[in-house]
């Protein structure tokens, strides 16, 4: 796919699955934002691709607001908008702090909602002016936890059924706008998201309070079970998607079996009504 004039923005996009989709799309010519709280791994992540780096904490409108403004500034559209920042804490949920939650709820709900209300208004608008196939899209980051409960990560599974709802609903909406949706709901992935405390504000608990083992729940979950893919699949698996109708990239084949059993669950609810 030639990507040659494109703008792509990533949050998260200093590492992991955020650095190795923007690789991707440098390869096909597309222009780079990557935005990141890191600073400095942004910086040099930036000098790298030939991106522009813009810091970014996603659980703030205003640092959100900022990012598109300065993306539109800089190169007067955004194509591809990926919500990718993430983070995650572990543990059963009655030993949750409330930091906790505001903390997961303010990166993996509010970041993705923030990008929505900074980006999609002026992508749909450009779209319009230039009608014909996908002209923009949309993609987030959710997780396999957001389409099956995972015991010992009760918020985090919360936060990512919020995504997976925020793209499905918006994948509806904008059918005819020209703005393609898709959702990333991976398994297991070689990236830093369990050392996410490492980046936890003051406000939230601080970097400290590491009270909860974060992601450790793979022995004790059976739900969770699954290979660790590396980024660059998972990457190549949304980049294959790009300016298609595929709303859901599931890259571990090993997930079907457990969403269908909670969609078999749902199903039987139906035969058995209350009385």
């Amino acid at each position: 796919m030639d990507l040659q004039g494109r703008v792509a923005v990533i949050t998260g996009g200093a590492s992991g699955i955020g650095l190795a989709t923007a690789k991707g799309l440098r390869e096909r010519g597309a222009s780079l934002v990557l935005a990141d709280i890191e600073k400095g791994t942004l910086d040099a992540v930036a000098a790298e691709l030939g991106a522009l780096g813009v810091v970014c904490d996603v659980s703030s409108k205003a640092s959100v607001d900022a990012l598109a403004d300065t993306t539109f500034s800089r190169f007067g559209r955004a194509d591809i908008v990926f919500n990718n920042a993430g983070v995650a804490v572990g543990g059963p949920t009655v030993d949750m702090t409330h930091a906790d939650w505001e903390w997961l709820m303010a990166v993996n709900m509010w970041g993705p909602i923030h990008g929505v209300e900074a980006f999609l208004p002026r992508m749909v608008e450009a779209a319009k002016a230039n009608p014909g196939p996908a002209r923009g899209h949309l993609l987030f980051t959710s997780s396999f936890a957001g389409l099956t409960p995972n015991v010992g990560l009760g918020p985090y599974c919360v936060t990512k059924y919020g995504v997976v709802a925020l793209a499905e609903v918006l994948h509806k909406e904008l059918r005819n706008d020209g703005i393609a949706v898709s959702v990333l709901c991976p398994m297991r992935v070689a990236t830093n998201i369990g050392k996410s405390e490492r980046n936890r504000p003051e406000e939230f608990g601080g970097p400290d309070d590491v009270s909860h083992a974060v992601l450790d729940q793979d022995e004790a979950n059976e739900e969770l079970a699954g290979r660790v893919l590396p980024v660059g699949f998972v990457a190549d698996q949304v980049l294959a998607s790009l300016f298609t109708d595929r709303l859901y990239i599931v890259p571990h084949d090993e997930a079907r079996k457990a969403v269908r059993r909670r969609f078999e669950r749902i199903d039987k609810a139906f035969e058995n009504p209350p009385a």
